[in-house]
Formats: structure tokens, C-alpha cells, sequence
């Protein structure tokens, strides 16, 4: 079992910048960030693997986020600058054990934090 708390989440002016943790309880090679807008479907927008660590982006937060983790405080962060309010949304932080891959389907992973919300005004 992998609990995932997420924390970070805050209001901020478009063009700021806003750094999330979701802290694991738990080891798990793929972790990944989610959020999900109101009315939209949850979207992937970044993951990382705990082996080799790889990383993976949504095209929509490319050159604008880094993705990390620190195995010391088993903790993964998601750096978003240039936020736009498009970025609006409850953001979750997501694991999968054993999973070799780590893509950014939200069917593919098994362990969900609560979420942080991050809102972004113009």
C-alpha cells in the first residue's frame, strides 16, 4: 500500500509560479500529478520513474514544468511556472507500485492522494 498526501496548492496571478509535494508513505516506481478541472476529464500532466527516472509531460505544461523526486524524504514535487488559468484545477498526486511505464493514464494507476487545489487568475 502507498498513501500519498499532497500539499503546495495555493491561488496565484497568471504568469507566477507555484511548487506542489505530494509526500509517499510507501515505496512505488511510477508516481505521477493529475488535475482535473471543473467539467473537464482529469488529465495527466506529469510523471516520473523511480528507476532510471524518467519523465514524462502533457504537451500543455511542456518547457513550463519539472517534475522530481527526492528518495531521501520519499517525496515528489511538480515546479509549475508561467502558470496560466488554464492550469486551474484540484491537482493529485498518483502511484503505481510496480508499474513499468509510467504514462499518464489515470486507468493505470492505483494509489490517489486527496488533491491540493491551484488556481490560477488572470
Amino acid at each position: 500500500q502507498v498513501q500519498l498526501v499532497e500539499s503546495g496548492g495555493a491561488s496565484v496571478q497568471a504568469g507566477g509560479s507555484l511548487r506542489l509535494s505530494c509526500a509517499a508513505a510507501g515505496w512505488s516506481n511510477c508516481m505521477a500529478w493529475f488535475r482535473e478541472a471543473p467539467g473537464k476529464a482529469r488529465e495527466g500532466v506529469a510523471s516520473i520513474r523511480a528507476t532510471g527516472g524518467n519523465t514524462y509531460f502533457a504537451d500543455s505544461v511542456k518547457g513550463r514544468f519539472t517534475i522530481s523526486r527526492d528518495k531521501a524524504k520519499n517525496t515528489m514535487y511538480l515546479q509549475m511556472s508561467s502558470l496560466t488559468t488554464d492550469d486551474t484545477g484540484l491537482y493529485y498526486c498518483a502511484a503505481n507500485p510496480p508499474m513499468v511505464t509510467c504514462s499518464l493514464n489515470s486507468d493505470d494507476y492505483t494509489h490517489w492522494g486527496q488533491g491540493t487545489q491551484v488556481t490560477v487568475s488572470s
